[in-house]
């Protein structure tokens, strides 16, 4: 009757592993580390390391100041116009965008170059059609200014609509109590 073989393996050792692989690494990765030395030496050349451990250093005064800056209304008006802005680009479709884009530095190039166009001439632009498609389009939405102005107008407005009005007298009254 046949005997079974025993195949026994040496136990791993991860550390043994570990450090021939780190040992190995300067070898392998040669061009990698020079080229992390060389960014290393420039960030440290420009001073970015010096900054960087400052503002780790005093990352509680930095993250307050940062905070504070948020809580500005400046600061929150500009967040809430960048997202109705970036509404309105996502809507816009990429070929107006590029035309848009590409027909402005051409006029302002031609007229540059040309003098300037007589009466006849503007008045000849104003009556094209792709004049008057634009212009149609521009007191659309000059009209739809307009009706918003006036809504705000006729509206009370308050000096702070934010949130932050409402957390701003409380503090204020912890202020006082102390």
């Amino acid at each position: 009757m046949s005997q079974p073989i025993r195949l026994e393996f040496a136990p791993r050792n991860a550390r043994a592993e570990l450090l021939t692989r780190l040992q190995n690494a300067p070898l392998q990765h040669a061009e990698a580390l020079l080229s992390g030395y060389d960014l290393l030496q420039q960030l440290h050349d420009r001073g970015v390391l010096d900054l960087l451990r400052g503002g780790l250093g005093s990352s509680d005064k930095v993250l307050s100041i940062v905070v504070d800056a948020a809580k500005a209304p400046e600061a929150i008006n500009a967040t809430r116009n960048l997202l109705i802005l970036s509404k309105i680009a996502f809507t816009l479709e990429p070929s107006l965008l590029e035309a848009i884009v590409t027909a402005v530095p051409n006029c302002l190039a031609q007229a540059r170059e040309q003098k300037p166009l007589s009466l006849w001439q503007m008045f000849k632009k104003l009556c094209s059609r792709d004049t008057r498609r634009a212009l149609s389009a521009m007191l659309g939405v000059v009209e739809s200014f307009g009706k918003s102005l006036g809504s705000l107008g006729s509206a009370e407005l308050r000096p702070a609509d934010s949130d932050l009005a409402e957390i701003e007298p409380a503090a204020e009254l912890a202020g006082r109590g102390r």
